[in-house]
């Protein structure tokens, strides 16, 4: 298997995309476009009220953002023509049973579709739980189903995220969940009770009439509440390993992959090295240094900060659907970078640190800032007493003489202390992942990656998703870290 029979094996297909309002929905569609304008249809399912509400938000969210300048470029004024001979936006959304598609579209997709790619998931960690719940765990049952209707489909793959481990340590392998499986010893998982509970919870706030606030606050605590029950951190990774369950179990012979990326970083080659969208974990910290509003974070220096560069992770998925075509068997990939080519948070301190020196940012008079290091604390409970001190006792105080002066610092207390509990609430959402002592085995990826030719990342294709030719430091300095200030600050 070579880089050209990866494009080549695209040619004439019809793919159905969800999620690609995303980051790496957006890399993947203009990836294949790229490198395979034969290509026959791509059926893209966003949420809209109509199929041309539908197109008008591809347009605005996908085909008009700046990963797709170099395609633009190559096809000059045909571009927009291009775009609308191999794109069909569907309007639906995957927790509904045939996406709320109307009978003439579920046909049309149905009987053409050879791969479907599910990118769609809610990713906030503390997402309300029934939200969480319809696109993560309903909206896997919704496409199995689905996939089981398209007359010519080859396969399916499914995009998760490496931490449905959770905490764990140690050498995490690329295993698949069996249904009722929990991290949490003596507990068992049943995913319609959850449903129900859902449910009942739901029809409790509308007969007491709980404001949408409440709602939002209960349905959230909910969620953490379940999650932490059966050993996961957050809402988030718990309904995407329900997800993964639903699958497994649903999928009969159908081919499934399921990609495991870890923490997914800016675009490191092409089609435009730095490019990103929106903000996460490690590049909000980056971001609050870089503005000087976060002088200190939680994390272990030493520990291994798994990233991934989001060409990677496409280049991936794009192997790995030619590699199981047709195959009757599911295959999980875990496509990380700690035990191939591992980076420290201190890796990340030093490269920002003296990025800053050589790009200082600059004041409101013009003058360049001098930035210190950033602070890092190894424990929760060292950062708790930093914050206990350094904030939470000037606020004790603060509410003393609040009440003295009869309430006069009320609306400063109230923001100040606002603040410092969310503070607080970001530390303990964060520890799993700023503090995790875990490395992914990524067996099944290196099996994969020698499947492919040594030769076949040159030349027009490029389809390299091997880590380890990644200089980290080199990455952050010269890519990532211009990439966040470019294109997210």
């Amino acid at each position: 298997m070579d880089a050209a029979q990866v494009a080549a094996f695209f040619r004439g297909k019809n793919i159905l995309i969800t999620g690609a309002t995303g980051f790496l929905g957006k890399v993947l569609l203009e990836k294949i476009l790229r490198i395979q304008p034969e290509v026959t249809k791509l059926f893209l399912l966003v949420r809209a009220t109509d199929d041309e509400s539908a197109r008008r938000r591809v347009q605005t969210e996908v085909t008009g953002r700046e990963i797709f300048q170099v395609l633009r470029e190559k096809h000059g004024k045909g571009f927009e023509d291009f775009i609308e001979e191999k794109v069909y936006p569907l309007a639906g959304d995957v927790m509904y049973e045939d996406f709320g598609l109307d009978t003439a579209k579920l046909k049309e997709v149905s009987k053409d579709v050879d791969i479907i790619v599910n990118g769609a998931a809610t990713t906030n960690f503390y997402e309300r739980y029934d939200v969480s719940f319809d696109t993560n765990v309903l909206g896997a049952k919704q496409i199995c189903a689905f996939a089981n209707k398209c007359t010519k489909l080859k396969m399916l793959l499914h995009v998760s995220t490496a931490y449905v481990c959770g905490e764990q340590e140690g050498l995490i392998l690329e295993k698949p969940f069996m249904m009722g499986d929990t991290l949490r010893e003596g507990t068992h998982l049943d995913i319609e009770s959850e449903l129900n509970l859902i449910k009942h919870t739901q029809m409790e706030l509308k007969a007491n009439c709980a404001t949408d606030k409440a709602q939002r606050k209960t349905m959230k605590e909910l969620g953490l509440k379940r999650a932490r029950r059966f050993g996961w951190p957050n809402t988030y990774v718990f309904t995407k390993a329900m997800g993964e369950m639903l699958l497994g179990h649903l999928r009969g012979d159908l081919p499934v992959v399921i990609i495991r990326p870890s923490i997914i970083t800016s675009i490191l080659k092409e089609p435009l090295p730095g490019w990103m969208e929106g903000v996460r974990t490690i590049d909000s910290v980056f971001l609050g240094y870089a503005k000087q509003a976060l002088k200190f974070f939680l994390v272990d220096p030493n520990t291994i900060m798994d990233v991934i560069p989001g060409d990677m992770v496409v280049n991936s998925m794009m192997v790995a659907m030619l590699a199981h075509s047709g195959e009757q068997a599911q295959t999980i990939y875990h496509v990380t970078s700690s035990m191939s080519n591992p980076a420290s948070y201190m890796t990340l301190r030093e490269s920002a640190h003296r990025y800053f020196v050589d790009n200082p940012p600059r004041g409101e008079n013009g003058e360049p800032i001098r930035l210190n290091k950033m602070r890092f604390f190894s424990t929760v409970a060292r950062l708790r007493m930093y914050m206990v001190i350094k904030y939470k006792l000037p606020l004790e105080i603060l509410h003393l003489v609040n009440i003295g002066l009869c309430g006069v610092f009320s609306g400063r207390y109230n923001e100040l202390s606002g603040k410092y509990r969310l503070a607080m609430h970001l530390i303990e959402l964060y520890a799993p992942y700023t503090l995790f002592k875990g490395r992914f085995d990524d067996m099944n990826l290196e099996k994969l990656r020698k499947a492919m030719e040594q030769n076949s990342d040159g030349g027009e294709y490029y389809f390299d998703f091997d880590p380890k030719k990644i200089d980290w430091d080199d990455y952050f300095y010269m890519v990532h870290f211009p990439g966040v200030l470019k294109y997210l600050a």
